[in-house]
């Protein structure tokens, strides 16, 4: 590439940055592509994960050394530091491969899915990761939040990663200082998404219900919801664990979109 050439994705790369509050990773590539993804392994059970889509790496995990880390994106985890990943519009087979030394490379989970331009999406490793087959199951979902941003609310939606969760689920968001609680959109299917809602800024206590139902199966208290946000509430884990500290209890998980 020609000096001038290089200077110009650099600085394109970086003019986007500073538009952007949730920063962009670029694939080595002369196009900065307007399609954007997230990676999430929510696998119960599942080992560290490097992301792919064909054969293009688009996470990993820097070791002290300056070589790739051999723990990839852990359970519970999201890649690149949750920010977004450009990708090209397109058909895409994307691929969650074990980083562990011990199989590495092994795809896990292998997940289809079409990239609309300029859209943004969001894969999750999802289910429980089967130890004899090496296998874990997944899906994508579109990020279609308001390109406007309203920075007089927050905006949220639901995500359900859980695989043995007998009924869909519903998100509820309970205002700590007002004590409104509020629905956040519809049940939800497992590999399912809800749309996004606005709601005031300040501190929920989020629950996740079946419908028809008043019993709590998923709490995390004190979570701040700021103005100008936009928000990913994600259920994983196992719906059965009662423990409130093992690492495969249900769990909401809180991620920032822009």
């Amino acid at each position: 590439m020609t000096t001038p050439r290089l200077l110009a994705t650099l600085l394109c790369a970086v003019a986007v940055a500073a538009c952007e509050k949730n920063a962009v990773q670029v694939l080595p590539s002369d196009t900065l592509y307007t399609s954007r993804i997230k990676f999430f392994n929510f696998g119960v059970n599942a080992p560290g994960v490097n992301f792919y889509a064909d054969d293009v790496k688009m996470t990993a995990v820097l070791s002290a050394t300056g070589s790739e880390a051999t723990t990839g994106v852990a359970y519970g985890g999201v890649g690149n530091g949750g920010v977004y990943s450009s990708i090209a519009p397109g058909s895409h087979t994307m691929t969650g491969r074990i980083a562990a030394t011990t199989d590495k490379d092994l795809p896990v989970a292998t997940i289809t899915s079409a990239i609309a331009d300029g859209k943004y999406y969001s894969l999750y490793m999802s289910g429980f990761y089967n130890t004899a087959a090496k296998t874990s199951d997944g899906f994508v979902v579109e990020d279609a939040y308001p390109e406007e941003i309203d920075y007089a609310v927050a905006t949220v939606r639901f995500v359900q990663a859980i695989a043995n969760a007998a009924y869909p689920l519903t998100l509820y968001a309970a205002n700590t200082t007002t004590n409104d609680t509020l629905v956040i959109g519809t049940a939800v299917a497992y590999k399912s998404g809800g749309a996004f809602m606005s709601l005031a800024p300040g501190i929920y206590n989020l629950f996740a219900r079946y419908p028809d139902s008043t019993a709590n199966k998923i709490v995390r208290t004190s979570v701040t919801l700021s103005a100008g946000r936009v928000y990913t509430v994600g259920a994983r884990g196992d719906i059965t664990i009662t423990s409130t500290t093992a690492t495969n209890r249900p769990f909401l998980d809180n991620t920032t979109n822009r």
